[in-house]
């Protein structure tokens, strides 16, 4: 008999999210056979009490899965911490875990992707993190999946055997990067992860995932992806605690399941070329950027 990993929702104050999120999820042909384990946040201010209440009101009434169980924060422990003691949780308990944030609409096909690669890769150490979401690349040559060196954080999964290695210690990161590294992790300069980490040490972010990905690379560690993404992230319409107003990162689900898989555990350097091209050139013209900076403007 096959046990089906363990599903982690977080959730905090956005209730049409939460509901839209539930729904996608509740349509995946695993549903059923899955435990949901939904983190509930607790208010940061009085202002976020009806909400967050509202949440908590919507998901005692889900449905449509093997078991679901409602773990509510009395206190705000914001996004990072929930994520990190959920996941912590689940993987100790059952081995395994995916992760969705309330602010994500999945494939029918995204739970049986996850479970399929759990098993795949169960027992490959450098293989440490599972992917659902993929930028709109051009590359149309692509294999169906892949393996690449960064952690996207938009629906994912990984082992009990991987999340050990978690470094959550930023210091303890940063020590060893050298220019080299900084470079190779930031794939070469197109995309801010270096930034990401300066800024979570100056107390400018709060984030679990680039800690995630920083323990990943410095192990030289591998994540699996789709080349077409599993998941759209409907949180850029600036409802988002973390979230900004955009749609470089929109995408269209990918509407088949995926069938094939990487054999061998190497990052594919196709997809890293289609990845790196996309994030050099995802923020368009100069046009292209005063126009999205005037609608983030006035929808702020």
């Amino acid at each position: 008999m096959q046990h089906f990993a363990p599903i982690a929702l977080f959730v905090y104050n956005r209730p049409k999210h939460t509901e839209r999120t539930l729904k996608f999820l509740q349509q995946n042909e695993l549903a059923s056979e899955s435990r949901l384990f939904i983190f509930s946040d607790g208010p940061k201010t009085a202002a976020d009490e009806d909400k967050v209440k509202e949440v908590r009101e919507f998901i005692k009434k889900v449905e449509g899965f093997k078991t679901v169980e409602i773990i509510e924060s009395p206190t705000n422990m914001g996004l990072a911490n929930s994520v990190i003691a959920g996941v912590s949780r689940l993987t100790q308990t059952y081995g395994q875990a995916i992760v969705f944030e309330d602010d994500l609409i999945s494939s029918p096909y995204t739970l049986t992707y996850f479970n399929e690669a759990l098993n795949r890769y169960r027992d490959e150490e450098k293989v440490m993190h599972i992917g659902a979401y993929m930028y709109a690349l051009k590359d149309e040559s692509l294999p169906e999946s892949f393996f690449y060196r960064a952690a996207t954080s938009w629906g994912w999964a990984t082992w009990a055997r991987a999340w050990q290695h978690f470094e959550p210690n930023i210091d303890t990161l940063l020590a060893q990067f050298d220019s080299k590294k900084k470079h190779a992790f930031a794939i070469e300069n197109t995309m801010n992860f270096w930034k990401q980490m300066q800024d979570f040490k100056n107390g400018k972010n709060n984030s679990w995932a680039i800690r995630w990905y920083a323990s990943i690379f410095l192990r030289g560690g591998l994540t699996l992806n789709p080349s077409q993404s599993l998941v759209n992230n409907i949180g850029h319409d600036g409802s988002g605690i973390h979230s900004g107003l955009s749609d470089i990162y929109n995408v269209i689900i990918n509407p088949k399941p995926i069938k094939q898989f990487p054999t061998l555990i190497a990052e594919n350097e196709q997809a890293y070329q289609a990845i790196k091209h996309f994030l050099a050139n995802r923020k368009g013209s100069l046009w292209a950027r005063i126009k999205r900076f005037i609608k983030e403007k006035l929808n702020s």
